[in-house]
């Protein structure tokens, strides 16, 4: 028997994680051919960085952790952290405003495997559903702004932002290097602002723009609409001077308001950002929520991210595709201009299906309607007279009390309302879509003013109700108003996707595993929920608990000593490291170091994170076993000794081997006085086993949405936490509105990140205990090592470790095969749907090759079933390399197969419609139907069309 799985009548949490069994486990060991999982790690990773147990049989760094809890009992200490902290009704706002979540798109959406669990739309043939949801949440972008094209959504409000000004000094052409940034943008968008702008060389010039431009030349401009005071300014005539001027304008704009004020595209504005958290997206104490940016046209190819298009398919029906996809930025390496590779999938497609429920009457009404609360709170103010600051505001009031803004905030926190201390003497007031009359009356208590104001039951916007144009016109927004109609509209697009509650999905480098139900129920709890980014410490004990229990499981598990919970996704925990890095060099007078070193198998964002820092990136050769070349390391390391700031590596590799000489390389690098960044990109083959901040790693990012559970949504949400040593520790990410965190180097929005959801991940870590860790890294090795032994003899495994074995993935060469049949990567790829599968990654880190990660979570019988799948799609090969099959008209060429493709009259095919439909036969899974066939990429790209086409299109 093996250690994973004892015999046992009632089976625990991490026996319905892992998916084999003993008897299951036994046999991939068998396969492998070797005794146990412990002979697998010690023949798969080095001797010298392998942990050996404790005298107690834990791994050493999880000794910490409390012995794994039932489901029940973690929800119950879950439930416990939630009831420490408070629920006040917040009026802060700066950027983050309470919201209704209508319970058809919680439970459908956010509550709905079929949503939550699928990954990126790499294989569009086979997720046309949220494809045309965040098509959808493209065209709600671009109708509220006036802009022509938005992208598939951004991390947040404050990276929107940075991309904004990275956008704007690309697109224009000169020496100006300065950016104006009015002085009443929010201070974490200012935040991150600067740290961006800094390695880049880009001076931040900030003003009060409502005054005009300063003198100078500069290539942008931000401001906000409305301001982070409330104020609303109509920016027109700052734009037009600015265009004069030769520089572009970006205006950070909230998308409720512009149900009711005139949007940026229409006053000249080359460029919307922003975030779409209060389109029924909780505040979670930060995030995650779908930041969005917008441009006109002209800089469609300079906007960063993903963004989708409609395209059309083998039969020349619109489907739908990620467009452009050389704008992904980490296939542009140390030539990118940005470090996103990700999206906030399921946070968008929460946003755009809340205005598709609504509709423009429906969201005009709320900003109606939060316009009217504040008017009462500003008329309520002005009777007593107390100054009321601004004229024109939307949602957000603010009053200046001389000497009493912390008494007014006191006495509102007596009632239960959080409001917002500007400085000593001025207090704003911010109303939402959850303020009620009620609220209005307590807060003006807090100012010492009796509520008498009258509710007019249409409020008086006209003051700032200048907007025109139509929006949200098209039928995806019109259609959808009563409950059935959206559930009955989410699950038809749900059905169009293949995601983990219907298939493995084998995404090498992915890790696409189980998000527990267990795991994820608290997240929509209101007390996790429904707290406020910069709500008072005392109202959140309980969450602060989880992060400090989060930092101190994640430090004892990697090997480190400190971790910051900020990057919300793995890029910015990247971008985080090497900042960290600089600033310790910078500090020990090591202003020169500036070349960042990189394997040629790396992760392209490595590169791009280099890149964006403002270091020299410096190629290291692989050998032609994929390991890192240690002689062409070492002549790196020899020719840019006084400048080498940092190697970074993704161990175990990107090749999918635990590499030899990670030591040695590690020791190389300090030696000359350099960091060494391992990429937690594979941690998920080392927890338990190994820890890199033990083995040579100075920092590290980790992501929570691949090894802890967190799901990948569609795209995103993802967290990307970084963890150092002791010596990088002052250099973590910091926040101006967070003391704990110091204030240098924001890298997101929010001073947690995405806090939302990480109790999936303490929950995952607090119910699999020390030895269950263990046993899923080794049983994800196992996995991948049984499929390598099953499919190598008909796809050749192209890389292996020392005795032959891989780490938690696979690469399958094709190359060979395509030489010799014609058929690629993209023709198995495309195949496999028809056998009901998502695909592996195709040609990633290695042209022409797919690679395989089967994880933990599934069982043997569905690693069976996709190594029957890759076989019998091998025989299917062999018939057109043997001339059975012409290489012009097979199934591998004309997969995917859709239903109507197959009921027509005059089947002209060199293969039957049964071996279209059901290669294996109709009893070998369940039939995932694609709705559309393959996808002409090129065509999409050279007819961009990025928002909802008209209804006759599809006619």
């Amino acid at each position: 028997m093996s250690e994973h799985h004892e015999t046992r009548s009632e089976l625990t949490f991490v026996d319905r994680h892992i998916g084999p069994d003993a008897a299951a486990v036994d046999t991939l060991l068998s396969t492998i051919g070797v005794s146990s999982l412990d002979e697998l790690a010690a023949k798969a990773l080095p001797a010298g960085i392998l942990d050996a147990l404790t005298a107690d049989g834990v791994a050493p760094g999880l000794e910490n952790l409390p012995a794994a809890a039932s489901e029940a009992e973690a929800l119950d200490e879950l439930r416990a952290l939630a009831d420490a902290n408070t629920v006040a009704v917040s009026m802060i706002g700066q950027g983050y405003f309470d919201t209704f979540t209508p319970p058809v798109l919680r439970r459908n959406i956010l509550e709905n495997p079929a949503w939550y669990t699928a990954y990126t739309p790499y294989q569009p043939e086979i997720s046309q559903g949220r494809l045309e949801a965040l098509l959808n949440f493209q065209t709600m972008v671009t109708d509220l702004t006036g802009l022509e094209v938005a992208n598939a959504s951004m991390l947040d409000e404050g990276t929107a932002a940075a991309e904004a000004m990275t956008l704007m000094h690309r697109a224009v052409r000169g020496s100006a290097n300065k950016l104006a940034v009015d002085v009443d943008v929010y201070a974490q968008t200012a935040a991150v602002l600067a740290t961006r702008a800094e390695p880049l060389g880009i001076e931040i010039v900030t003003a009060d723009l409502s005054a005009g431009l300063p003198d100078g030349e500069f290539f942008g401009v931000i401001t906000q609409l409305p301001g982070a005071s409330g104020r609303l300014v109509d920016w027109s005539d700052l734009i037009a001077a600015a265009h004069e001027r030769g520089a572009l304008v970006a205006v950070g704009a909230d998308l409720l308001a512009l149900t009711l004020v005139t949007p940026p595209g229409e006053i000249g504005a080359d460029v919307a950002f922003g975030t779409t958290q209060r389109f029924g997206v909780p505040m979670g104490f930060g995030g995650p929520h779908a930041g969005y940016l917008a441009v006109h046209a002209k800089h469609a190819r300079q906007l960063p991210g993903r963004l989708v298009g409609v395209s059309v398919d083998a039969d020349g029906s619109p489907a739908y595709r990620l467009a452009l996809q050389t704008r992904e930025q980490h296939i542009r390496r140390d030539k990118a201009t940005s470090n996103i590779c990700t999206a906030q999938v399921l946070l968008a497609v929460m946003a755009a299906m809340y205005a598709s429920y609504h509709g423009a009457a429906g969201l005009t009404a709320i900003a109606r309607r939060v316009h009217a609360h504040a008017e009462a709170v500003a008329a309520g103010l002005s009777g007593a007279g107390i100054e009321v600051v601004h004229d024109a505001f939307f949602d957000t009031v603010l009053a200046r009390v001389p000497g009493r803004a912390e008494d007014v905030q006191a006495a509102a926190k007596q009632r239960g309302i959080n409001v917002w201390r500007r400085d000593a003497d001025h207090v704003s007031v911010a109303c939402d879509e959850m303020t009620t009359d009620e609220h209005v009356a307590a807060v003006l208590a807090a100012f010492g003013v009796e509520d008498s104001a009258q509710r007019a039951g249409d409020p008086a916007s006209a003051g700032i109700a200048t907007r025109t144009s139509a929006f949200l016109t098209h039928p995806a927004f019109t259609r959808y108003r009563t409950e059935t109609d959206m559930m009955r509209y989410l699950r038809s697009l749900a059905d169009k996707d293949i995601a983990l509650d219907r298939s493995m999905i084998p995404l090498g480098s992915c890790t696409m595993k189980l998000n527990a139900a267990a795991e994820m129920e608290a997240i929509t709890w209101p007390e996790f929920a429904r707290q406020h980014p910069f709500a008072p410490a005392s109202d959140t004990p309980g969450l602060r608990r989880l992060i400090a229990d989060l930092q101190d499981w994640l430090t004892g598990i990697t090997g480190y000593d400190e971790v910051s919970l900020q990057p919300n996704a793995g890029s910015q925990g990247e971008y985080a490291g090497l900042l960290a890095i600089q600033a310790y060099h910078e500090q020990r007078g090591d202003t020169g170091r500036d070349v960042c070193l990189i394997p040629s198998s790396a992760h392209g964002t490595n590169a791009a994170s280099a890149a964006l820092v403002g270091m020299k990136v410096v190629v290291v050769a692989c050998r032609s076993n994929g390991d890192v070349d240690l002689d062409d390391l070492r002549a790196k390391v020899d020719q840019y000794a006084d400048r080498l700031s940092a190697l970074m590596i993704t161990y175990p590799s990107t090749h999918g081997v635990y590499e030899q000489d990670v030591a040695d390389i590690c020791a190389a690098v300090h030696d000359a006085g350099g960091q060494v960044y391992v990429d937690g990109a594979n941690l998920n083959a080392l927890v338990g086993l190994a820890r890199p901040g033990r083995f040579g790693g100075d920092v590290s990012h980790l992501n929570l949405h691949k090894t802890f559970c967190i799901p990948h949504g569609g795209g995103g949400p993802g967290v990307g936490p970084v963890a150092v040593r002791a010596h990088l520790a002052p250099f973590l990410p910091g926040h101006p509105l967070a003391d704990e965190l110091g204030d240098a180097r924001t890298v997101s929005a929010a001073p947690y990140g995405s806090a939302s959801i990480l109790p999936i991940t303490w929950a995952y870590i607090r119910m699999m205990g020390a030895a269950g860790l263990r046993s899923a890294t080794l049983v994800a090795i196992a996995s991948a090592n049984y499929i390598a032994r099953r499919l190598d003899e008909y796809y050749p495994v192209l890389y292996t470790g020392e005795h032959g074995m891989v780490a938690h993935e696979c690469i399958l060469d094709l190359r060979g095969i395509t030489k010799s049949t014609g058929v690629t990567v993209d023709d198995v790829a495309k195949r496999l749907a028809d056998y009901g599968f998502h695909a592996p990654t195709m040609s990633f880190p290695v042209a022409g090759t797919l690679m395989v990660e089967p994880t933990e979570s599934e069982s043997l019988a569905e690693v069976d079933a996709f190594c029957e799948a890759m076989i019998a799609i091998r025989a299917e090969i062999d018939k057109v390399g043997q001339g059975e099959w012409p290489a012009d008209d097979n199934p591998l060429v004309g997969a995917p197969h859709t239903a109507t493709c197959l009921l027509t009259a005059d089947w002209d095919h060199a293969y039957t419609r049964e071996q279209a439909a059901y290669p294996l036969g109709p009893s070998f899974r369940p039939k995932v139907w694609p709705p559309v066939r393959r996808i002409d990429g090129a065509y999409g790209d050279r007819n961009l069309v990025c928002s909802c086409p008209p209804v006759e299109a599809f006619a």
